[in-house]
C-alpha cells in the first residue's frame, strides 16, 4: 500500500551558475598576471643586481645641485668616460662623516687637474626632500653633480641598494670595475679611482 500524500520522487539538485562578479574578478585576475609575466610592470628594469665586471645600469634624474639632469652613462660610466658613483642621503649618520673627506679630495683631484681629474664623480643622494638634501650637498663640500632620487628608484630599483652609504667605480666602457658598500675611505676611494685609468695601474 502506498502513501496518497507523497509526491512525485526529489529531482537532483541543479549545480548553481557562477554568479558575474566570480567571472568578472577571475578575468581581471587573468589579465593582470599575464602583464606582469609579458611586461616589467611592477618589477625592476634590470635582470638582478650589478655585479663587478658587468655593465653599470644606466639613469637619469634631475640633478640636486643645479639645474638639468644627471646621466648615466651621459655624464660617465661609458663613451670612454670613467665615473665613480657616491650613494648617500642625509637620512644616513655614516654619510654625515664620510662625504666631506670624500668631497674635499674630489676637488683637490680636479685642481690638481692630474690623470685622476679624468675621473667623474656622481652623486645620487636618497630618500630625501629636496631642500634636506640641498642642504646636505651644500654643508658636506659636494660640488660634483649629485642625482635626486627620492623614491630610492635609481638606488633600491637600478642598484638593489639596501641603504647607504655605496660606491660604484665605473670604467670608461660601462663595466662596473667595483662596488664598496658601506663607508669608505678617502685611501680606498683613490685606489678605486686610479684602476679606472689604465696608465695609473
Amino acid at each position: 500500500m502506498t502513501d496518497a500524500t507523497a509526491g512525485p520522487p526529489p529531482q537532483a539538485p541543479q549545480p548553481r551558475k557562477p554568479r558575474k562578479i566570480f567571472l568578472v574578478v577571475g578575468l581581471v585576475l587573468a589579465v593582470g598576471l599575464g602583464i606582469g609575466l609579458f611586461t616589467s610592470v611592477g618589477t625592476k628594469k634590470n635582470t638582478g643586481p650589478p655585479q663587478q665586471g658587468g655593465p653599470v645600469p644606466s639613469f637619469s634624474a634631475p640633478r640636486l645641485n643645479g639645474s638639468g639632469t644627471v646621466a648615466v652613462p651621459g655624464d660617465g660610466g661609458g663613451g670612454g668616460t670613467p665615473a665613480v658613483l657616491l650613494f648617500f642621503g642625509n637620512w644616513c649618520h655614516v654619510c654625515h662623516a664620510e662625504m666631506p673627506p670624500l668631497a674635499a679630495a674630489v676637488q683637490r683631484e680636479l685642481q690638481a687637474g692630474g690623470t685622476l681629474a679624468k675621473v667623474h664623480v656622481i652623486g645620487v643622494d636618497s630618500e630625501d626632500s629636496q631642500s634636506v638634501g640641498q642642504n646636505f650637498v651644500r654643508v658636506s663640500g659636494i660640488e660634483f653633480p649629485v642625482a635626486r632620487d627620492p623614491q630610492i628608484g635609481i638606488l633600491s630599483g637600478d642598484f638593489y641598494f639596501d641603504g647607504d652609504p655605496n660606491a660604484v667605480f665605473v670604467r670608461g666602457n660601462g663595466t662596473i670595475s667595483a662596488i664598496v658598500s658601506g663607508p669608505i675611505s678617502v685611501a680606498k676611494f683613490t685606489a678605486e679611482e686610479k684602476k679606472l685609468i689604465p696608465s695609473e695601474t
